[in-house]
């Protein structure tokens, strides 16, 4: 289903007893969410490939499952329902003409090469669905395929790859985002995520609970992405703002064609774009703060003191207005629509909060004002939230870290409450 033509047209209901997907904050009642369970694309890690996959360390795949599992079913106990992308691209793939375009579009001449395409679409077309996304999402090997003509599995090994692998699928919140009533799909910086994007364009665009909402940003299908965003960089601060950060991954021309779309299509009206170091501990903004209440946003001083920001803003008639602003958390409680924000910094010293916003500390989740949560190994930014007036419900976080991204990273809200209500 191609994408709306006009994003003011209007929103359709959902199927009978579920509500139509909006996201107007960051800390409304969380009551949806889209996850994706790690599988047999982690296990392709290898010490040899971890660079280009975007991994610092292998995972314990079982027990990456294991806590993952735990977090959903903390989310399940606060009442998020939650979603599976695994599961949801299943029913779409199901169609067998959904199916045929998804895997044409993911395997061609540039990812396996000319001799081996036929083959590799064969293979995945004649899987049932489930298999068929396993493949979509873990990639398929030379030995799945066997032995044919080219030079590319004449000079592969087995286990290589064919159709690469997508690790990174686990953080669902950078592929897409949902803002307001519809959603803005993500032209990913780095080569190896950019499948991730087309898959969860394949759900919104053919799964009936998503295919009437509108595709705000990147309903089009492109190779070329020259300005780029991920949605770790994007807060829905407030109903009518965003925080967006200019990160390793986002570039300034990607935030400024995506506020551009927005303003255009009515959905906000103010945006605070945040410079931010262009460096792996700062991947992302939601890396170095998180909002946790109405009010009040959690982040790390070392970074946020010296960041600068900017009012984007549309100019009548069209086009946009950029007007740099003084103080990073004055900036977001504009950004909010609010009169003031407060800032909760964690006072550890300098090698503890290193090594806690390393493992995350700061990528909470809120499922509603003041409750969040966060993995258990970062006690003292735990603590100091608690003491904050923040409750926060941890989860486990042995191998999960390792991929660098936490609660907030390894979750899409699909539907919160506004707040107020």
């Amino acid at each position: 289903m191609a994408p709306q033509e006009s994003p003011q047209a209007q929103v359709a209901e959902t199927a009978p007893g579920t509500k139509a997907p909006s996201v107007r904050s960051e800390v409304g009642a969380l009551r949806t969410v889209l996850l994706h369970r790690p599988g047999t694309e982690v296990e392709r890690i290898t010490p040899s490939n971890m660079d280009q996959l975007l991994f610092d360390e292998l995972l314990w795949v079982e027990h990456a499952q294991l806590e993952h599992d735990a977090f959903a079913k903390v989310l399940g106990g606060l009442g998020v329902e939650v979603l599976y992308v695994e599961e949801l691209l299943a029913e779409v793939v199901a169609d067998p003409e959904v199916a045929r375009a998804v895997v044409e579009r993911h395997v061609t001449d540039r990812t396996c090469g000319p001799q081996a395409v036929e083959r590799v679409r064969d293979l995945l077309l004649d899987t049932e669905p489930r298999q068929l996304v396993e493949h979509l999402i873990g990639g398929v090997t030379v030995e799945e395929v066997g032995p044919g003509d080219g030079l590319v599995t004449a000079v592969s090994g087995p286990s290589e790859m064919l159709l690469q692998a997508l690790p990174n699928a686990v953080f669902t919140r950078d592929s897409s985002a949902w803002i307001g009533e519809g959603v803005v799909l993500s032209p990913m910086n780095r080569l190896v995520r950019r499948r991730e994007t087309d898959l969860l364009r394949t759900v919104y665009s053919h799964h009936p609970r998503f295919a009437e909402h509108p595709i705000w940003f990147g309903g089009e299908v492109t190779d070329y992405f020259p300005a780029t965003f991920e949605g770790g960089d994007l807060l829905v601060v407030g109903d009518r703002g965003l925080a967006v950060g200019m990160s390793e991954r986002t570039s300034p021309a990607g935030v400024e064609a995506l506020a551009t779309a927005l303003f255009d299509a009515g959905v906000v009206d103010r945006v605070l774009a945040v410079d931010l170091p262009k460096v792996r501990a700062a991947m992302h903004l939601d890396t170095i703060v998180t909002q946790v209440d109405v009010d009040a946003f959690i982040t790390y001083p070392t970074m946020t003191a010296s960041l600068r920001s900017y009012a984007v803003t549309p100019r009548p008639g069209g086009g946009i207005h950029v007007a740099e602003r003084q103080g990073f958390v004055q900036g977001l409680a504009w950004a909010a629509g609010l009169d003031h924000a407060r800032a909760i910094e964690p006072a550890l010293g300098s090698v503890r909060a290193e090594r806690e916003q390393w493992n995350d500390a700061n990528n909470t989740l809120a499922v509603s004002p003041g409750v969040v949560v966060a993995y258990e190994r970062n006690v003292a930014t735990n603590e100091i939230l608690e003491t904050a007036g923040v409750t926060v419900h941890t989860i486990p976080s042995y191998e999960l870290p390792r991929g660098r991204g936490g609660p907030r990273c390894m979750s899409c809200p699909v539907q919160r409450d506004p707040l107020g209500t």
